[in-house]
């Protein structure tokens, strides 16, 4: 009795170690967590071309982003909008990033110069309005018809005003003061006409346009027997065609 018994237990001693030695069939593999989505970015301004001066509004959106910035603004929202005023032409890059990576988006603002402002028409003058604020009488010393120094610039400024003006034509007259023979002056006047004919011509206006003549002392611009007044009457007087 004892004896069955030890060849059962033995039987069962020896199907365990067979069952241990069996090889074990391994677990099957935790597959691995899906990666982070990518962050995605973008952004658009409203309106994208303004003149300098004005404002425009971007908008921006962002997926997947813990740290969204704009450049020249800073650190944004992951979502918002915003006025700008830029004061010329300028690309805004949003920035998104997070645990799946960076994306970036631009929107362009265009600026302009703001058109120059209207200008106010000058009322237009009329030939005889101009030639009384452009063209100078030409001064003589006593009975002398030679260009003064000083009077080297009046005719500088004459010949460049009529120079703008070529259709107009006009007559240089030659003026005395009351001294003299009427004969005498009438000659010197003439002289003096000349001379300023002569002098706008070397300036460049053409000789066509100008006629001659002398009045002596027959038409003085001044009445008075003193030095001031006979300076005004020896002169070269320009008058307009009509």
């Amino acid at each position: 009795m004892n004896r069955k018994r030890l060849s059962v237990a033995t039987s069962a001693l020896v199907l365990i170690m067979i069952a241990g030695c069996a090889k074990k069939t391994p677990p099957p593999p935790v597959a691995p967590p899906p990666p982070p989505p990518a962050p995605t970015a973008s952004i658009s301004a409203n309106p994208s071309t303004l003149q300098k001066g004005g404002s425009t509004q971007l908008t921006w959106r962002t997926d997947n982003a813990t740290d969204v910035s704009i450049e020249g603004i800073g650190s944004v929202e992951t979502n918002g909008s915003k006025t700008v005023n830029p004061t010329e032409s300028t690309s805004y890059r949003v920035i998104a990033k997070g645990p799946g990576g960076s994306q970036d988006a631009v929107a362009r603002v265009t600026v302009t110069e703001p058109p120059p402002a209207p200008v106010a028409e000058t009322p237009s003058l009329s030939d005889e309005q101009w030639w009384s604020q452009n063209v100078q009488d030409v001064y003589f010393d006593y009975d002398s018809h030679s260009i003064r120094p000083d009077a080297q610039q009046a005719i500088a400024n004459t010949a460049l005003a009529l120079k703008s003006k070529p259709n107009l034509s006009f007559t240089i007259e030659g003026h005395c003061d009351s001294r003299g023979s009427t004969e005498y002056n009438i000659v010197l006047g003439d002289e003096r006409a000349r001379a300023v004919k002569d002098a706008l011509v070397a300036a460049g206006v053409n000789a066509s346009r100008i006629q001659t003549t002398s009045f002596g002392k027959e038409k003085p611009f001044c009445s008075e027997e003193t030095e001031a007044c006979w300076q005004q009457n020896r002169r070269g007087h320009f008058t307009l065609k009509k």
